[in-house]
């Protein structure tokens, strides 16, 4: 069976979330079923709460069970990996904060293209902030899912331009579409716009202003 380029980008976003979900729970020290019930929730929430607002229901995470058993399988394959690694070598912490920002940078970017997709494929193709929308909460819900349930500040308020990339990345879907280009095309637009703004963000220390109070 060939895999279209939407379901392409569905694996890519639940393997890179699932793998991030999983290394939050084990660094909040949850137990197995916490780090791959966290899995599942990174990589499906944010399709879940699309699909609710798209209107299609039940939301496909419920219909086609492949995204929340890998979910699952790799949540589970995680915390083996760790469990016989527990901890981190002296000098590896940067490069395991690496490893973490990178499978969120993919899930963010592969989620948002897919995200927007959908809307386009439910028929919604015309209106675009819609389809920005789409995109944007398929994107971070997941990761923002993932914070809540392990009590920490979703990245989505703090971290990066982590919002900002993803509605950049909608808008040059929809952007790139308008000026001609297949939205096969365009998708891959938007998953390299978000990436290198994630990147640049985290280069160069980017951040939007806030209000410090003593």
């Amino acid at each position: 069976m060939t895999l279209t380029m939407l379901e392409i980008f569905d694996f890519i976003g639940t393997l890179a979330f699932a793998i991030s979900g999983a290394i939050v729970a084990i660094r909040k020290k949850m137990d197995v079923f916490g780090v791959i019930m966290l899995a599942i929730a990174t990589a499906c929430g944010g399709g879940m709460i699309r699909d609710l607002i798209a209107g299609n229901t039940p939301p496909n995470v419920f219909i086609d069970p492949r995204y929340a058993l890998t979910a699952a399988a790799v949540g589970a394959a995680v915390f083996v990996f760790m469990y016989f690694h527990r901890s981190i070598p002296a000098g590896a912490a940067p490069v395991y904060e690496k490893f973490l920002f990178w499978f969120d940078t993919l899930g963010l970017a592969a989620f948002t293209a897919d995200g927007v997709m959908v809307g386009v494929h439910t028929g919604y193709g015309g209106n675009a902030f819609l389809l920005v929308f789409l995109g944007f909460m398929t994107g971070v819900g997941g990761g923002a899912l993932r914070d809540i349930l392990a009590d920490q500040m979703p990245d989505i308020f703090r971290k990066h331009i982590y919002a900002l990339a993803s509605i950049a990345g909608g808008i040059s879907i929809t952007f790139s579409h308008s000026l001609g280009l297949t939205w096969q095309t365009s998708m891959i637009v938007g998953f390299v716009t978000v990436i290198l703004l994630r990147y640049l963000a985290q280069h160069f220390a980017w951040n939007l202003p806030k209000v410090n109070i003593d």
